[in-house]
Protein backbone atom coordinates (compact mmCIF):
# COMPACT_ATOMS: atom_id res chain seq x y z
CA UNK A 1 0.00 0.00 0.00
CA UNK A 2 1.71 3.28 -1.03
CA UNK A 3 0.79 6.89 -0.03
CA UNK A 4 0.36 8.76 -3.13
CA UNK A 5 0.07 12.56 -3.48
CA UNK A 6 -1.02 13.58 -7.02
CA UNK A 7 -0.51 17.20 -8.02
CA UNK A 8 -2.40 18.78 -10.52
CA UNK A 9 -0.49 21.31 -12.56
CA UNK A 10 -1.33 24.91 -13.65
CA UNK A 11 -2.98 24.76 -16.99
CA UNK A 12 -3.82 28.62 -18.36
CA UNK A 13 -2.56 30.62 -16.05
CA UNK A 14 -4.00 33.62 -18.02
CA UNK A 15 -7.44 32.09 -17.39
CA UNK A 16 -10.25 30.86 -14.54
CA UNK A 17 -9.76 27.07 -13.97
CA UNK A 18 -12.60 25.60 -15.32
CA UNK A 19 -11.53 21.32 -15.91
CA UNK A 20 -10.90 18.90 -13.24
CA UNK A 21 -8.19 16.75 -14.94
CA UNK A 22 -10.14 14.09 -16.18
CA UNK A 23 -7.29 11.70 -16.11
CA UNK A 24 -6.05 12.42 -13.45
CA UNK A 25 -9.02 11.75 -11.62
CA UNK A 26 -9.43 8.27 -12.97
CA UNK A 27 -6.05 7.28 -11.53
CA UNK A 28 -6.56 8.13 -8.20
CA UNK A 29 -9.70 6.81 -8.38
CA UNK A 30 -8.02 3.85 -9.53
CA UNK A 31 -5.45 4.10 -7.00
CA UNK A 32 -8.05 4.44 -4.25
CA UNK A 33 -9.57 1.27 -5.17
CA UNK A 34 -6.65 -0.88 -5.08
CA UNK A 35 -6.51 0.38 -1.67
CA UNK A 36 -3.68 3.18 -1.34
CA UNK A 37 -3.88 6.04 0.45
CA UNK A 38 -4.40 9.30 -1.87
CA UNK A 39 -4.33 13.12 -1.03
CA UNK A 40 -4.74 15.72 -4.26
CA UNK A 41 -3.27 18.88 -4.34
CA UNK A 42 -4.87 21.06 -7.31
CA UNK A 43 -2.47 23.66 -8.33
CA UNK A 44 -4.80 24.50 -11.09
CA UNK A 45 -7.56 24.84 -8.81
CA UNK A 46 -6.53 26.38 -5.59
CA UNK A 47 -3.05 28.69 -7.36
CA UNK A 48 -1.91 29.63 -3.89
CA UNK A 49 1.70 29.80 -5.14
CA UNK A 50 5.32 27.84 -4.58
CA UNK A 51 4.70 28.10 -0.92
CA UNK A 52 1.92 26.57 0.01
CA UNK A 53 2.51 23.85 -2.89
CA UNK A 54 6.07 23.28 -0.69
CA UNK A 55 4.01 22.96 2.29
CA UNK A 56 1.74 20.39 0.47
CA UNK A 57 4.65 18.28 -0.49
CA UNK A 58 6.31 18.11 2.82
CA UNK A 59 3.13 18.10 4.38
CA UNK A 60 3.62 13.87 5.30
CA UNK A 61 5.71 11.09 4.01
CA UNK A 62 4.80 10.65 0.72
CA UNK A 63 5.98 6.91 -0.84
CA UNK A 64 5.30 8.63 -4.76
CA UNK A 65 4.40 11.99 -6.03
CA UNK A 66 2.62 11.94 -9.32
CA UNK A 67 1.71 15.06 -11.62
CA UNK A 68 1.49 15.45 -15.38
CA UNK A 69 -0.53 16.42 -18.30
CA UNK A 70 -0.50 18.22 -21.68
CA UNK A 71 2.89 19.82 -22.92
CA UNK A 72 1.41 22.87 -22.13
CA UNK A 73 2.07 22.52 -18.48
CA UNK A 74 5.77 21.89 -18.72
CA UNK A 75 6.60 24.98 -16.81
CA UNK A 76 4.27 24.27 -13.59
CA UNK A 77 5.51 20.26 -14.38
CA UNK A 78 9.16 21.22 -14.02
CA UNK A 79 8.66 23.78 -11.13
CA UNK A 80 6.60 20.74 -9.23
CA UNK A 81 9.44 18.23 -9.55
CA UNK A 82 12.31 20.14 -8.41
CA UNK A 83 10.48 21.24 -5.52
CA UNK A 84 9.03 17.40 -4.99
CA UNK A 85 12.69 16.13 -4.84
CA UNK A 86 14.08 19.23 -2.61
CA UNK A 87 11.80 18.45 -0.19
CA UNK A 88 10.96 14.57 -0.33
CA UNK A 89 14.11 13.34 -2.05
CA UNK A 90 12.96 9.52 -1.13
CA UNK A 91 9.87 9.75 -2.97
CA UNK A 92 9.43 7.84 -6.23
CA UNK A 93 8.37 11.25 -8.63
CA UNK A 94 6.21 9.74 -11.52
CA UNK A 95 5.03 12.06 -14.88
CA UNK A 96 2.61 10.99 -16.70
CA UNK A 97 0.47 12.54 -20.05
CA UNK A 98 1.02 14.08 -23.12
CA UNK A 99 3.83 15.88 -21.42
CA UNK A 100 6.17 12.77 -21.19
CA UNK A 101 4.61 10.72 -24.05
CA UNK A 102 5.16 13.26 -26.49
CA UNK A 103 9.08 13.51 -26.02
CA UNK A 104 10.21 11.52 -23.07
CA UNK A 105 13.85 11.20 -23.47
CA UNK A 106 13.63 15.06 -23.86
CA UNK A 107 11.84 15.97 -20.95
CA UNK A 108 13.69 13.26 -19.45
CA UNK A 109 17.05 15.18 -19.44
CA UNK A 110 15.02 18.68 -18.88
CA UNK A 111 13.88 17.54 -15.86
CA UNK A 112 16.84 15.14 -13.94
CA UNK A 113 14.16 15.21 -10.83
CA UNK A 114 11.39 12.60 -12.80
CA UNK A 115 12.59 8.83 -11.73
CA UNK A 116 9.52 7.48 -13.72
CA UNK A 117 7.95 8.81 -16.95
CA UNK A 118 4.69 7.05 -17.90
CA UNK A 119 4.48 6.86 -22.06
CA UNK A 120 1.00 6.60 -23.27
CA UNK A 121 -2.10 5.39 -21.52
CA UNK A 122 -1.68 4.77 -17.83
CA UNK A 123 -4.86 3.10 -16.80
CA UNK A 124 -3.17 -0.43 -16.49
CA UNK A 125 0.72 1.06 -16.23
CA UNK A 126 0.29 3.20 -13.29
CA UNK A 127 -1.61 0.47 -10.69
CA UNK A 128 0.48 -2.28 -11.75
CA UNK A 129 3.35 0.37 -11.52
CA UNK A 130 2.60 0.63 -7.87
CA UNK A 131 2.38 -2.70 -7.45
CA UNK A 132 6.11 -3.73 -8.73
CA UNK A 133 7.31 -0.54 -6.82
CA UNK A 134 9.42 -1.55 -3.30
CA UNK A 135 8.75 2.45 -2.27
CA UNK A 136 12.15 2.48 -0.34
CA UNK A 137 14.03 0.84 -2.86
CA UNK A 138 14.73 2.25 -6.21
CA UNK A 139 17.95 0.81 -7.16
CA UNK A 140 18.99 -0.44 -10.59
CA UNK A 141 17.51 -3.23 -11.77
CA UNK A 142 13.81 -2.95 -10.51
CA UNK A 143 12.24 -1.84 -14.27
CA UNK A 144 13.12 -4.03 -16.48
CA UNK A 145 12.18 -4.40 -20.47
CA UNK A 146 9.27 -5.93 -19.87
CA UNK A 147 7.48 -3.83 -18.28
CA UNK A 148 5.85 -1.97 -20.58
CA UNK A 149 4.52 1.87 -20.98
CA UNK A 150 7.35 3.36 -18.41
CA UNK A 151 10.81 5.37 -19.13
CA UNK A 152 13.12 5.31 -16.52
CA UNK A 153 16.73 5.90 -15.82
CA UNK A 154 19.59 3.48 -15.47
CA UNK A 155 22.80 3.51 -13.55
CA UNK A 156 24.49 5.99 -15.40
CA UNK A 157 21.56 8.74 -15.21
CA UNK A 158 20.57 8.20 -19.07
CA UNK A 159 17.14 7.56 -20.12
CA UNK A 160 15.60 4.14 -20.86
CA UNK A 161 12.08 3.16 -22.73
CA UNK A 162 10.66 0.48 -22.46
CA UNK A 163 8.25 -1.16 -25.14
CA UNK A 164 4.56 0.49 -25.53
CA UNK A 165 1.62 -0.79 -23.38
CA UNK A 166 -1.14 -1.97 -25.39
CA UNK A 167 -4.36 0.31 -24.48
CA UNK A 168 -7.19 -0.97 -22.69
CA UNK A 169 -10.26 -2.21 -25.13
CA UNK A 170 -12.92 -1.65 -23.34
CA UNK A 171 -13.45 1.91 -21.26
CA UNK A 172 -16.59 0.47 -19.17
CA UNK A 173 -14.10 -1.12 -17.05
CA UNK A 174 -12.85 2.20 -15.71
CA UNK A 175 -14.36 3.50 -12.23
CA UNK A 176 -15.83 6.70 -12.08
CA UNK A 177 -13.10 9.47 -11.55
CA UNK A 178 -12.47 10.75 -7.87
CA UNK A 179 -14.18 13.81 -8.22
CA UNK A 180 -14.25 14.34 -4.62
CA UNK A 181 -10.63 14.68 -3.86
CA UNK A 182 -10.72 17.96 -6.23
CA UNK A 183 -11.99 21.41 -5.05
CA UNK A 184 -15.16 20.95 -7.35
CA UNK A 185 -16.74 24.59 -5.71
CA UNK A 186 -13.46 26.35 -7.12
CA UNK A 187 -14.64 24.60 -10.68
CA UNK A 188 -18.38 25.28 -9.90
CA UNK A 189 -17.49 28.77 -9.73
CA UNK A 190 -16.53 29.06 -13.23
CA UNK A 191 -19.28 26.69 -14.77
CA UNK A 192 -20.21 29.79 -16.99
CA UNK A 193 -19.37 29.28 -20.76
CA UNK A 194 -19.51 31.70 -23.34
CA UNK A 195 -20.89 28.90 -26.04
CA UNK A 196 -24.82 28.67 -25.83
CA UNK A 197 -27.20 30.34 -23.35
CA UNK A 198 -27.72 26.79 -21.56
CA UNK A 199 -23.89 26.90 -21.27
CA UNK A 200 -24.14 30.47 -20.30
CA UNK A 201 -26.02 30.22 -17.43
CA UNK A 202 -25.02 27.13 -16.26
CA UNK A 203 -24.09 26.98 -12.26
CA UNK A 204 -22.61 23.17 -11.95
CA UNK A 205 -20.69 21.74 -15.50
CA UNK A 206 -18.45 19.32 -15.13
CA UNK A 207 -16.85 17.51 -17.43
CA UNK A 208 -16.69 13.87 -18.86
CA UNK A 209 -15.06 12.00 -22.21
CA UNK A 210 -17.24 9.57 -23.51
CA UNK A 211 -14.59 8.50 -26.09
CA UNK A 212 -10.83 8.18 -27.03
CA UNK A 213 -9.79 9.02 -30.23
CA UNK A 214 -10.86 10.67 -33.50
CA UNK A 215 -10.63 8.88 -37.37
CA UNK A 216 -8.92 12.07 -38.95
CA UNK A 217 -5.13 12.60 -39.61
CA UNK A 218 -5.23 15.95 -39.03
CA UNK A 219 -1.72 17.10 -39.35
CA UNK A 220 -1.97 20.07 -36.61
CA UNK A 221 -3.78 17.29 -34.31
CA UNK A 222 -1.82 14.98 -31.28
CA UNK A 223 -3.32 12.00 -29.85
CA UNK A 224 -0.51 10.79 -28.01
CA UNK A 225 -0.64 6.88 -27.16
CA UNK A 226 -4.49 7.03 -26.37
CA UNK A 227 -5.60 6.26 -29.63
CA UNK A 228 -3.51 3.71 -30.46
CA UNK A 229 -1.13 5.65 -32.97
CA UNK A 230 1.59 5.03 -30.92
CA UNK A 231 4.57 3.18 -31.39
CA UNK A 232 8.33 2.58 -29.75
CA UNK A 233 10.86 1.57 -32.36
CA UNK A 234 14.76 2.16 -32.21
CA UNK A 235 16.07 5.42 -33.57
CA UNK A 236 19.27 5.66 -35.50
CA UNK A 237 21.57 5.05 -31.80
CA UNK A 238 19.70 2.00 -31.47
CA UNK A 239 17.53 3.38 -28.41
CA UNK A 240 13.66 3.13 -28.08
CA UNK A 241 11.65 6.23 -28.88
CA UNK A 242 8.41 7.15 -29.80
CA UNK A 243 6.97 7.33 -33.16
CA UNK A 244 2.90 8.48 -34.01
CA UNK A 245 1.76 6.73 -36.77
CA UNK A 246 -1.49 7.14 -38.69
CA UNK A 247 -3.26 3.76 -36.80
CA UNK A 248 -6.34 3.87 -34.52
CA UNK A 249 -7.77 1.75 -31.90
CA UNK A 250 -10.83 4.29 -31.18
CA UNK A 251 -13.02 3.17 -28.03
CA UNK A 252 -15.82 4.80 -26.59
CA UNK A 253 -17.97 4.15 -23.18
CA UNK A 254 -21.53 2.64 -23.58
CA UNK A 255 -24.30 4.87 -23.37
CA UNK A 256 -25.70 3.14 -20.21
CA UNK A 257 -21.83 3.92 -18.55
CA UNK A 258 -22.34 7.73 -19.73
CA UNK A 259 -25.45 7.81 -18.39
CA UNK A 260 -25.34 6.20 -15.39
CA UNK A 261 -22.45 8.07 -14.64
CA UNK A 262 -24.51 11.39 -15.28
CA UNK A 263 -27.41 10.08 -12.91
CA UNK A 264 -24.76 9.76 -10.44
CA UNK A 265 -23.25 13.00 -10.54
CA UNK A 266 -26.47 14.62 -10.30
CA UNK A 267 -27.50 12.94 -7.47
CA UNK A 268 -23.90 13.46 -5.76
CA UNK A 269 -23.51 16.94 -7.04
CA UNK A 270 -26.56 18.08 -8.32
CA UNK A 271 -24.78 19.18 -11.60
CA UNK A 272 -26.79 21.13 -14.58
CA UNK A 273 -24.07 20.61 -17.16
CA UNK A 274 -22.16 18.11 -18.91
CA UNK A 275 -19.46 18.82 -21.02
CA UNK A 276 -18.06 15.60 -23.15
CA UNK A 277 -14.83 16.90 -23.92
CA UNK A 278 -14.35 13.69 -26.81
CA UNK A 279 -11.69 14.55 -29.44
CA UNK A 280 -14.47 14.23 -32.15
CA UNK A 281 -17.81 12.57 -30.47
CA UNK A 282 -19.55 12.01 -34.46
CA UNK A 283 -16.40 9.89 -35.50
CA UNK A 284 -17.79 7.16 -32.35
CA UNK A 285 -21.16 8.08 -34.02
CA UNK A 286 -19.75 6.85 -37.25
CA UNK A 287 -17.83 3.59 -35.53
CA UNK A 288 -20.82 2.85 -34.22
CA UNK A 289 -22.54 2.68 -37.36
CA UNK A 290 -24.88 5.67 -36.74
CA UNK A 291 -25.88 4.02 -33.30
CA UNK A 292 -24.23 5.75 -30.69
CA UNK A 293 -25.40 9.16 -30.44
CA UNK A 294 -28.61 8.17 -30.93
CA UNK A 295 -28.81 5.65 -28.11
CA UNK A 296 -27.37 7.72 -25.63
CA UNK A 297 -29.73 10.58 -26.42
CA UNK A 298 -32.93 8.24 -26.03
CA UNK A 299 -31.42 6.87 -22.65
CA UNK A 300 -30.57 10.26 -21.70
CA UNK A 301 -33.86 11.31 -21.64
CA UNK A 302 -35.55 8.32 -20.41
CA UNK A 303 -33.22 8.10 -16.99
CA UNK A 304 -34.86 11.45 -16.62
CA UNK A 305 -31.80 13.96 -17.41
CA UNK A 306 -33.68 15.78 -20.54
CA UNK A 307 -33.69 19.24 -19.69
CA UNK A 308 -37.74 20.75 -18.86
CA UNK A 309 -37.29 23.19 -21.24
CA UNK A 310 -36.59 20.42 -24.31
CA UNK A 311 -39.12 18.58 -22.52
CA UNK A 312 -41.85 21.36 -23.02
CA UNK A 313 -40.53 23.07 -25.89
CA UNK A 314 -40.10 26.25 -24.48
CA UNK A 315 -36.87 28.95 -24.36
CA UNK A 316 -34.38 27.97 -21.51
CA UNK A 317 -34.18 29.86 -18.35
CA UNK A 318 -32.88 29.86 -15.22
CA UNK A 319 -36.42 27.56 -13.88
CA UNK A 320 -35.19 24.74 -16.05
CA UNK A 321 -34.40 21.67 -14.60
CA UNK A 322 -32.35 18.76 -15.81
CA UNK A 323 -28.95 18.45 -17.36
CA UNK A 324 -27.57 20.04 -21.15
CA UNK A 325 -24.62 19.32 -22.53
CA UNK A 326 -22.07 19.82 -25.55
CA UNK A 327 -19.75 17.95 -27.38
CA UNK A 328 -17.52 17.94 -30.53
CA UNK A 329 -18.06 17.90 -33.90
CA UNK A 330 -16.56 17.43 -37.19
CA UNK A 331 -18.09 19.37 -40.72
CA UNK A 332 -18.46 15.78 -42.67
CA UNK A 333 -19.55 13.66 -40.04
CA UNK A 334 -23.22 14.64 -38.81
CA UNK A 335 -25.84 13.72 -39.88
CA UNK A 336 -29.91 15.46 -39.10
CA UNK A 337 -31.41 13.04 -37.76
CA UNK A 338 -29.01 12.59 -35.24
CA UNK A 339 -28.46 16.12 -34.21
CA UNK A 340 -32.14 16.48 -34.10
CA UNK A 341 -32.29 13.87 -31.41
CA UNK A 342 -28.72 14.91 -29.38
CA UNK A 343 -31.21 18.86 -29.23
CA UNK A 344 -34.48 16.72 -27.62
CA UNK A 345 -32.04 15.24 -25.02
CA UNK A 346 -30.13 18.42 -24.39
CA UNK A 347 -27.65 19.12 -26.32
CA UNK A 348 -26.71 22.74 -26.27
CA UNK A 349 -23.59 23.48 -28.93
CA UNK A 350 -20.90 21.73 -30.53
CA UNK A 351 -17.50 22.73 -30.96
CA UNK A 352 -16.48 22.09 -34.72
CA UNK A 353 -13.00 22.03 -36.08
CA UNK A 354 -13.30 23.88 -39.22
CA UNK A 355 -10.07 25.85 -39.19
CA UNK A 356 -10.00 27.82 -42.84
CA UNK A 357 -12.64 28.27 -45.49
CA UNK A 358 -9.83 28.07 -47.75
CA UNK A 359 -10.02 24.78 -50.38
CA UNK A 360 -6.36 24.26 -50.54
CA UNK A 361 -5.17 24.64 -46.77
CA UNK A 362 -8.51 22.27 -45.89
CA UNK A 363 -7.49 19.80 -48.88
CA UNK A 364 -4.01 19.36 -47.36
CA UNK A 365 -5.03 19.62 -43.73
CA UNK A 366 -6.28 15.91 -43.22
CA UNK A 367 -9.36 16.44 -42.04
CA UNK A 368 -11.54 15.14 -45.22
CA UNK A 369 -13.65 18.22 -45.52
CA UNK A 370 -13.49 20.68 -48.17
CA UNK A 371 -15.63 24.82 -48.20
CA UNK A 372 -18.76 23.47 -48.99
CA UNK A 373 -18.70 20.95 -45.89
CA UNK A 374 -17.96 23.06 -43.64
CA UNK A 375 -20.10 25.71 -44.71
CA UNK A 376 -23.17 23.18 -44.81
CA UNK A 377 -22.11 21.99 -41.37
CA UNK A 378 -22.94 25.30 -39.87
CA UNK A 379 -26.00 26.17 -41.30
CA UNK A 380 -27.47 22.16 -40.81
CA UNK A 381 -26.58 22.00 -37.01
CA UNK A 382 -28.33 25.75 -36.59
CA UNK A 383 -31.11 24.64 -38.36
CA UNK A 384 -31.28 21.91 -35.26
CA UNK A 385 -31.29 24.11 -32.66
CA UNK A 386 -27.81 23.01 -31.74
CA UNK A 387 -25.17 26.25 -31.77
CA UNK A 388 -22.24 25.32 -33.96
CA UNK A 389 -19.08 26.83 -32.07
CA UNK A 390 -16.35 27.27 -35.09
CA UNK A 391 -12.72 26.64 -34.33
CA UNK A 392 -10.99 28.95 -36.55
CA UNK A 393 -6.97 29.15 -37.50
CA UNK A 394 -4.45 30.98 -39.63
CA UNK A 395 -0.52 31.04 -39.72
CA UNK A 396 -1.21 27.36 -42.23
CA UNK A 397 2.34 26.90 -44.00
CA UNK A 398 0.54 27.42 -46.98
CA UNK A 399 -1.05 30.69 -45.91
CA UNK A 400 -1.76 34.09 -48.01
CA UNK A 401 -3.68 36.81 -48.23
CA UNK A 402 -6.40 35.07 -50.51
CA UNK A 403 -6.31 32.21 -48.01
CA UNK A 404 -7.41 34.75 -44.95
CA UNK A 405 -9.40 36.17 -47.36
CA UNK A 406 -11.08 32.79 -48.09
CA UNK A 407 -11.80 32.50 -44.81
CA UNK A 408 -13.41 35.81 -43.97
CA UNK A 409 -16.02 35.81 -46.98
CA UNK A 410 -16.66 33.04 -45.77
CA UNK A 411 -17.06 33.99 -41.90
CA UNK A 412 -19.23 37.24 -43.44
CA UNK A 413 -21.50 35.00 -45.56
CA UNK A 414 -22.40 32.77 -42.17
CA UNK A 415 -22.64 35.41 -39.78
CA UNK A 416 -19.56 34.09 -37.74
CA UNK A 417 -17.52 36.41 -35.54
CA UNK A 418 -14.38 34.15 -34.10
CA UNK A 419 -10.85 35.02 -33.27
CA UNK A 420 -8.51 32.81 -35.13
CA UNK A 421 -6.02 30.50 -33.31
CA UNK A 422 -2.59 30.54 -34.74
CA UNK A 423 -2.01 26.75 -36.44
CA UNK A 424 0.79 25.59 -33.85
CA UNK A 425 3.09 22.26 -33.91
CA UNK A 426 2.85 21.20 -30.81
CA UNK A 427 4.87 17.94 -29.63
CA UNK A 428 3.69 14.59 -31.44
CA UNK A 429 1.54 16.35 -34.11
CA UNK A 430 2.73 15.64 -37.38
CA UNK A 431 3.46 19.46 -37.86
CA UNK A 432 5.87 19.23 -34.98
CA UNK A 433 8.08 16.53 -36.87
CA UNK A 434 7.82 18.67 -40.45
CA UNK A 435 9.48 21.70 -38.81
CA UNK A 436 11.06 21.28 -36.15
CA UNK A 437 14.18 22.52 -37.16
CA UNK A 438 12.21 25.69 -37.85
CA UNK A 439 10.82 25.65 -34.35
CA UNK A 440 14.47 25.52 -33.12
CA UNK A 441 15.65 27.72 -35.15
CA UNK A 442 12.98 30.54 -34.20
CA UNK A 443 14.75 29.82 -29.76
CA UNK A 444 18.40 29.21 -30.91
CA UNK A 445 18.30 26.33 -30.97
CA UNK A 446 16.88 25.65 -27.38
CA UNK A 447 14.07 23.26 -27.60
CA UNK A 448 12.88 23.34 -24.22
CA UNK A 449 12.60 27.07 -24.40
CA UNK A 450 10.01 26.80 -27.10
CA UNK A 451 8.09 24.37 -25.04
CA UNK A 452 8.17 26.45 -21.81
CA UNK A 453 6.77 28.72 -24.50
CA UNK A 454 3.91 26.50 -25.44
CA UNK A 455 0.43 27.90 -25.12
CA UNK A 456 -3.29 27.00 -25.66
CA UNK A 457 -2.56 28.63 -29.38
CA UNK A 458 -4.06 31.75 -28.64
CA UNK A 459 -0.47 33.25 -29.00
CA UNK A 460 2.07 32.72 -31.33
CA UNK A 461 4.76 29.95 -29.77
CA UNK A 462 6.12 28.89 -33.17
CA UNK A 463 5.82 30.39 -37.00
CA UNK A 464 5.16 27.85 -39.54
CA UNK A 465 3.90 29.97 -41.94
CA UNK A 466 6.04 30.03 -45.48
CA UNK A 467 5.14 33.55 -45.94
CA UNK A 468 4.43 35.64 -42.63
CA UNK A 469 6.05 36.46 -39.55
CA UNK A 470 5.02 36.39 -35.89
CA UNK A 471 4.63 40.16 -36.25
CA UNK A 472 1.93 40.02 -39.65
CA UNK A 473 0.24 37.13 -38.06
CA UNK A 474 -0.59 39.34 -34.91
CA UNK A 475 -1.85 41.97 -37.33
CA UNK A 476 -3.81 39.17 -39.61
CA UNK A 477 -5.60 37.73 -36.54
CA UNK A 478 -6.90 41.06 -35.44
CA UNK A 479 -8.66 41.66 -39.51
CA UNK A 480 -9.81 38.22 -39.47
CA UNK A 481 -11.61 39.15 -35.73
CA UNK A 482 -12.93 42.56 -37.04
CA UNK A 483 -13.68 40.61 -40.75
CA UNK A 484 -11.69 43.42 -42.77
CA UNK A 485 -11.35 43.22 -46.02
CA UNK A 486 -10.60 46.40 -46.35
CA UNK A 487 -7.87 46.18 -44.03
CA UNK A 488 -6.72 43.16 -45.39
CA UNK A 489 -6.22 44.49 -48.87
CA UNK A 490 -4.43 47.11 -47.69
CA UNK A 491 -1.77 45.31 -45.75
CA UNK A 492 -1.35 43.00 -48.99
CA UNK A 493 -1.17 46.53 -50.87
CA UNK A 494 1.70 47.99 -48.45
CA UNK A 495 3.38 43.99 -48.38
CA UNK A 496 4.05 43.95 -52.19
CA UNK A 497 3.69 40.96 -53.98
CA UNK A 498 3.52 38.17 -51.64
CA UNK A 499 3.68 35.40 -53.65
CA UNK A 500 7.57 36.95 -54.85
CA UNK A 501 8.82 37.18 -51.00
CA UNK A 502 10.86 33.97 -49.64
CA UNK A 503 10.33 33.44 -46.08
CA UNK A 504 13.55 33.87 -44.43
CA UNK A 505 12.91 30.92 -41.93
CA UNK A 506 13.21 27.74 -43.45
CA UNK A 507 10.63 25.13 -43.13
CA UNK A 508 10.92 21.63 -44.79
CA UNK A 509 7.32 20.21 -46.44
CA UNK A 510 8.27 16.87 -45.76
CA UNK A 511 7.27 14.95 -42.78
CA UNK A 512 9.45 12.00 -41.40
CA UNK A 513 8.31 10.56 -37.94
CA UNK A 514 5.23 9.95 -38.89
CA UNK A 515 5.27 5.91 -39.39
CA UNK A 516 2.52 3.33 -40.87
CA UNK A 517 2.83 0.63 -38.47
CA UNK A 518 1.17 -2.12 -37.22
CA UNK A 519 -0.74 -1.06 -33.68
CA UNK A 520 -0.93 -3.72 -31.01
CA UNK A 521 -4.32 -4.59 -30.16
CA UNK A 522 -6.09 -3.16 -27.40
CA UNK A 523 -5.93 -5.18 -24.14
CA UNK A 524 -8.72 -6.85 -22.57
CA UNK A 525 -8.33 -6.06 -18.80
CA UNK A 526 -10.79 -5.47 -16.30
CA UNK A 527 -9.69 -2.69 -14.03
CA UNK A 528 -10.72 -2.45 -10.18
Amino acid sequence: MAKILFINPVVREEDDPKHVPYGMALLASIALKEGHLVQVYDDNAWRKGKDVLAEVIGADDWDVIATGGLTTTYANVKNICRLSKAIKPNALLIVGGGIITSMPHDIMEWVPEIDIGIVGEAFVTFPELLKVIDCDNTEDGLFVDEFLGICYRDSSGRSVLNGARPNIADLDVLPYPAWELFPLDIYFSNSRLLYSEESFISKRRIDINGSLGCNLVCRFCWHLGTTGDMVIEKDQAGNNDVKFSYGRNLRFHSPDYLVGMANYLVDKYDIDFVSFLDENFFTMDVYSKRTWLKELSAKWISAGLQPTCRRDGVPHDENCTGVHWSGTSHATLHRQETLVAMYEAGCSHLVYGLETFDPGILKNLGKGSNVKNNKESVKLCLSTGIKPIPNIMIGFPEETFETVRNTINALIELGIHASPHFATPYPGSEWYYTYKESIMAQYDGNLERFIEHLGDASSISAVISHKFSGLELLGLQQIVLARDLRLLQQAEDHWGDADSVTSTVAIPRASHNFVRRKIPAPLEVKVA
